[in-house]
């Protein structure tokens, strides 16, 4: 069986299939790769494992080694004739030689349980990045789309230009869809992109970002929590 938990935006986030047979530990990851933004998938079923990855199409794969029937070994070897999708192996197993194995088997990394859950999503930040699947081009959300390298967006038709900024505030924002985003986290979001926004500036850009949000038809799209932040 395939268990999947897909994010509201609409299927354009990397999506990371967790191949794991302890429940307790594919749970764990599914709530911290979905708090980071990502879209999950799972496989319960360990029989015919790869026919299964080809059906979820994922842009990551997280991958055991001892799973039940089948090692995780093989069916890296398996997939790697036929896929260049990036894997890394999460294992028990802490070896040199398991982690050698891994790796000239296809692994693109190898980390051994109990992992440091911030330095596992560093590597999988790092590998999205290298396969160019860290940032899609668009985002869509509640029928919005954000055409991130173009700086539009478009909604029933109408499409409307939006400044670096403003496609930077709206994506954060449509990467959490239903959920609040503090202003810190927001002025933070862009210093780390070495743009400098102090809070008035934040809200001069999300005032101008919704009237553009007005002019194609949804003057209520990011709605503001006092005191908290926003979201759409």
């Amino acid at each position: 069986m395939i268990e999947q938990d897909t994010d509201k935006g609409g299927g354009n986030l990397a999506k990371i299939l967790i191949i794991e047979d302890e429940k307790s530990i594919r749970d764990e990851l599914i709530i911290l790769l979905q708090n980071a933004g990502y879209d999950t998938a799972v496989i319960e079923d360990f029989t015919d494992t790869e026919a299964q990855i080809h059906r979820i199409l994922p842009d990551l794969i997280l991958l055991d080694i001892g799973l039940p029937g089948q090692d995780g070994c093989h069916i890296c070897m398996e997939l790697r004739k036929v896929s260049q999708v990036p894997v890394i192996f999460v294992t028990s197993r802490n070896t040199s030689m398991d982690e050698l194995r891994a790796l000239s088997l296809g692994g693109d990394d190898f980390i051994s349980k109990p992992y440091d859950l911030p330095v596992l999503l560093a590597r999988i930040q790092a590998i999205l990045r290298r396969s160019g699947q860290a940032e899609k081009d668009t985002l869509t959300v509640n029928g919005l789309t954000l055409f991130l390298s173009k700086g539009e967006i478009e909604y029933g038709g109408q499409r409307a230009d939006i400044t670096r900024n403003e496609t930077k505030i709206l994506s954060c924002l449509m990467k959490a869809p239903g959920k609040i985003v503090s202003r810190p986290d927001l002025i933070e979001y862009l210093w780390d992109n070495q743009i400098y926004i102090d809070d008035n500036t934040l809200s001069v850009n999300v005032t101008r970002l919704r009237g553009k949000l007005n002019d194609i038809g949804l003057p209520d799209y990011i709605k503001t929590k006092r005191g908290l932040g926003y979201k759409i």
